[in-house]
């Protein structure tokens, strides 16, 4: 398949605000037609790189482009980007009509146009016959779409999305998901979307970008960043993982867990410390005579469409997602393929994740609740 050219390239940016360093000698290249998620928690730094493209925001080291021109100095309105924010910044004293057309009246475009291309753009969102209400009486994922139509008429290259879904409830959620990924497809413009829910990278995007502590950990697509993490940070950031301290006997051959394992990585040194990830779906519980591993099941719970067991292994717990019930106390075998085995390099976040002793959904919703993601641009500055 033919490479897309770059329509946003970032070359060694480096932010820093009052002393703390957000973005730390990031380089990036976007191509056109891409749908490239940012995905991380709170003050990772994508907010200011999503602004950076924007041209809300300077770099203090490195530069911008776009279409192969220097951004440096360029402010917003002069460039072909187009921006999204959680709150949607419609204009309530003007009606749905008004509020698209809005970007055409100040660039002072005949009437015969702007209408024509207003009912275009109602068309795109599925809003037709909605020109005359206010905006007041439209729900969240209506406000939305006028929010994409307004940011679409005049005919962006980027389209910058700052965590647009997030004040819809779950199911408005979903389907604006499949609304924007459609449009994306229909419009072929760069959608270059923020989000610290890793449900919504996996499902839209074409490219996911992982981001933490002011650096790219990795870029791939999202079957290779769920597949391929290339460290315990992304392992544990894109779904739910068992992060176990292994050691690389040779290659295709890793221990871990009191047990010698076929796997399908190579090229680490022999007795190299490595981290293991096995994902809770790729464990299969069997009768404890033919289980590689033996645990006591600690804890069951109901998910609808499986069962999320925790296991006590020599002390380590893990997750485990299956369909067949085990009850509590229960002591089961569990068999690991070598293709649901993936070796990692030993990183800083080592050690850091992966073992739910302490796993509760409940602490993971209040620790997020703590930082507020409409606050995050204040965080990161």
């Amino acid at each position: 398949m033919e490479k897309k050219k770059n329509i946003v390239e970032l070359k060694n940016i480096t932010v820093r605000f009052d002393g703390d360093t957000i973005l730390d000698n990031l380089s990036l290249s976007i191509g056109d037609g891409e749908f490239v998620t940012f995905l991380g928690a709170s003050g990772c730094g994508k907010t200011t790189t999503l602004r950076l493209i924007a041209g809300f925001l300077e770099p203090n080291e490195g530069e911008v482009f776009f279409d192969s021109k220097n951004m440096s100095g360029v402010p917003a309105y002069e460039r072909e980007v187009n921006t999204i924010f959680q709150r949607y910044a419609l204009f309530p004293h003007l009606n749905v009509f008004e509020n698209i057309a809005f970007g055409l009246r100040i660039k002072k475009v005949k009437e015969k146009e702007i209408v024509e291309r207003v009912q275009e753009m109602l068309a795109l969102v599925n809003l037709k016959g909605f020109e005359k209400r206010t905006i007041g009486t439209l729900s969240g994922g209506q406000q939305q779409r006028v929010a994409i139509a307004r940011a679409l008429i005049n005919h962006p290259k980027v389209l910058l999305l700052d965590e647009p879904l997030a004040a819809l409830d779950l199911k408005l959620r979903k389907d604006m998901q499949n609304e924007l990924k459609a449009l994306h497809d229909r419009t072929g413009i760069t959608f270059i979307y923020v989000t610290h829910d890793q449900e919504e990278a996996l499902s839209m995007s074409d490219t996911i970008v992982v981001m933490a502590d002011g650096k790219i950990q990795q870029i791939g697509t999202p079957t290779d960043i769920y597949n391929e993490p290339v460290n315990a940070f992304v392992a544990d950031f894109i779904g739910e993982s068992n992060i176990i301290d292994g050691i690389m006997v040779s290659d295709y051959k890793a221990r871990f867990a009191g047990h010698t394992f076929d796997c399908l990585d190579k090229g680490f040194e022999p007795g190299e410390s490595v981290d293991i990830v096995v994902r809770p779906e790729d464990v299969d519980i069997v009768p404890v005579e033919n289980g590689m591993l033996r645990g006591t099941v600690t804890s069951v719970t109901f998910k609808g469409v499986h069962y999320e067991i925790i296991v006590d292994i020599q002390g380590f717990k893990w997750m485990i997602q299956t369909t067949d019930y085990c009850a509590p106390d229960a002591t089961i075998g569990l068999y690991i393929e070598p293709d649901a085995i993936h070796v990692m390099k030993k990183s800083e976040y080592s050690n850091m994740f992966g073992d739910y002793s302490s796993f509760s959904e409940e602490f993971d919703e209040l620790s997020v609740a703590e930082v507020p993601e409409e606050d995050e641009e204040e965080t990161e500055e």
